[in-house]
Parts: C-alpha cells; structure tokens; sequence
C-alpha cells in the first residue's frame, strides 16, 4: 500500500480553489502525465459522480475511471477509482489559512502486478510527483488572470 500526503498554501480564495481542483476535466492543466479527463456522469459534482481518465506513468498509459465516494462542497472531495491497472483513491482538502487556501492531498494506491515489484521506489516517484503537482497548481492559480 502506498501513501502519499502533500500540503500547499495558495494566494487565492477557498472557493475558487476548490472549484477548480474539484472540476477534475482541470487535471490535465496542472497534473504531470495527465493526458485527459472527462466527467462520465451529469453534474452538479455530488457523491456518485464519475469521470475518465488517461495518463501515461513509467511510460505506460494508464486509463482510469473514478467515482466520487465523498463529497462537502467547498471542502473535500474524495474519489476512488473503479477500474485501471492501478487501484488508487485520493483525497483533496481546501481550507482557509490567512487570506489564502491550504490544500491538502491525500494518495492512496495498491501497487500490484507489474507495479508491485518496484513499490518503495514507486512510493518515491509518486511521492515526487504529487508534490511537483500541487506546487504546479500553485503557480497556475496564483498567476491567473481574472
């Protein structure tokens, strides 16, 4: 089992952090490897909504379908995938601090098959790579344009 936790405090309103983290067609905008992403089911964002997505890690692409098992708006959202090679669930956690917003990401993985072989040094890349993600979410909210 892998899992990985990353906190990063951004220059912008809670709100509008969540709005974008938790519109997960934003992904490939600020997450490295992340190829696509498109909602499967109608929205409003609730528990029960589902997207797709691709990626490519290690050089393999990866498709995935996630489903939302938790959800406070505004707050957490927490999504769990439901088929992929790679079984992983993650947490996003946005709350005030000052006059800007800590988010907080939580990555849970269960490295099997092909992945199982090199889980320590698969914990160190994904720990790697979650951590130049938010950073990159960062820059990216904190340099945008009304």
């Amino acid at each position: 089992m892998i899992k990985v936790e990353t906190s990063v405090v951004i220059a912008r309103p809670p709100n509008e952090v969540f709005a974008y983290i938790s519109n997960f067609e934003n992904n490939p905008q600020w997450q490295s490897g992340m190829q696509e992403a498109k909602f499967t089911s109608e929205g409003p964002l609730d528990v029960g909504s589902t997207y797709t997505q691709v990626a490519k890690f290690l050089g393999r692409r990866i498709e995935s379908t996630f489903e939302v098992i938790e959800y406070q708006p505004n707050r957490m959202v927490k999504a769990s995938s439901t088929s992929g090679s790679f079984p992983i669930t993650f947490t996003r956690i946005v709350e005030p601090v000052g006059s800007g917003t800590k988010v907080t990401a939580v990555v849970e993985g269960d490295a099997s098959g092909f992945f199982k072989l090199a889980e320590p040094l698969l914990a160190r890349m994904v720990q790697r790579s979650v951590g130049a993600d938010y950073a990159n979410l960062k820059r990216k909210l904190e340099t945008q344009v009304e």
